[in-house]
């Protein structure tokens, strides 16, 4: 008779369970400890504001959140199962006490709303929510309202929501994810308990992907490539085409470098025709020439494109610093536009014949 060998898990239990008590999130531990806080004491405030960059996992913890407000069976306090139906109905954001407002354009074709990245919030969907908060909740302690990239509010849309937010009940929670608080209004900012997300070290981002089953390798590259915002890693994870759409808008630029005027004026005409595209090919750029930047100032921060290091330390041999400053700062610039709705065949060719010719 052999002996059967003994596992102790105790270890990984505790893994799990410290995970648990964190919401199941990678990072922001602080946050979910005020917010568990805000429950356990019955402080919870009427508004919140969670800013951070695109990717860092916003809307996740508004979704957290709200399943740690109203799970019906919750592993401690602050501490919501993930398991159940409420819980489950929230994290797919199909939930009868949860109301999500996003960005909208209007669909040509129905001329109806449809959400979209570069959309915006418009007074209609604020006056529409406003109803909908001043109900009770149908099955939980509080009515959540959860509005998505707020810095994208029309002008109308964010002066009704002062209303709703001096006017929301007691059982309402109000959560606002934007990129920056200096977006908003002050009047709304100060109105709300604002958290300020932050990328978590690429390091503990490669770990987090390591631990979803992603190749040490693999693992590193998405890592740096997101710059630690981990929502951003998980979607290059789970979208292939992503990545893919990355090396060839890079590989163009290596080609843009050498092009002729009339090249450029020919890539940027096409680049113009889809204006979502062209935002994602100036983001992938503009990553781009930032390592150039820093390998030509010879900075020791480690490299967003790691797998394009050979390209980028030959770039960064043949620039002046002031020619890479100049590209990063113009296709920030160029973003910047982009938002304001400046023509994009414009935006386009400016930026084309800009760039340095290597």
């Amino acid at each position: 008779m052999t002996d059967t060998p003994i596992t102790d898990n105790s270890s990984a239990d505790s893994s799990a369970s410290l995970r648990a008590s964190n919401w199941r999130l990678a990072g922001h531990r602080w946050a979910v400890e005020m917010l568990k806080k805000n429950i356990r004491r019955g402080t919870v405030r009427h508004a919140y504001l969670f800013t951070g960059p695109p990717g860092s996992g916003r809307r996740t913890l508004a979704l957290r959140f709200a399943q740690a407000l109203n799970c019906p069976t919750p592993l401690e306090a602050g501490v919501p199962c993930g398991a159940c139906l409420t819980c489950r109905q929230i994290e797919a954001a199909r939930y009868s006490d949860l109301s999500v407002i996003e960005p909208t354009i209007k669909d040509p074709n129905t001329k109806g709303l449809i959400p979209a990245p570069h959309g915006e919030i418009r007074i209609d969907q604020i006056r529409d929510q406003h109803k909908i908060v001043n109900l009770k909740p149908f099955q939980s302690n509080y009515r959540v309202s959860l509005f998505l990239r707020f810095h994208q509010a029309n002008d109308n849309a964010a002066n009704a929501l002062l209303k709703t937010l001096e006017e929301a009940p007691s059982y309402a929670v109000l959560i606002l994810t934007a990129d920056a608080p200096e977006q908003l209004l002050p009047t709304i900012v100060s109105r709300c308990e604002a958290l300020r997300l932050r990328p978590l070290r690429v390091e503990e981002a490669q770990k987090e992907l390591e631990t979803r089953g992603l190749e040490a390798g693999r693992a590193k590259l998405i890592a740096h490539i997101s710059g630690g915002r981990i929502g951003y890693a998980i979607r290059l994870t789970e979208n292939d085409s992503l990545l893919e759409r990355r090396d060839e808008r890079l590989n163009d630029l290596l080609s843009l470098l050498s092009a002729s005027r009339v090249e450029r004026f020919s890539y940027a005409d096409k680049l113009s025709k889809d204006k979502d595209a062209m935002r994602e090919t100036i983001s992938f750029w503009l990553a781009y020439w930032r390592d150039a930047l820093l390998r030509v100032s010879q900075a020791e921060t480690p490299l967003i494109n790691v797998d394009r290091n050979m390209e980028i330390e030959n770039i960064a041999s043949r620039l002046e610093f002031s020619a890479a400053r100049d590209a990063v700062c113009r296709l920030e610039i160029a973003l910047e536009q982009m938002d304001k709705n400046v023509n994009a065949r414009l935006v386009a060719e400016v930026l084309l014949l800009d760039l340095p010719k290597i």
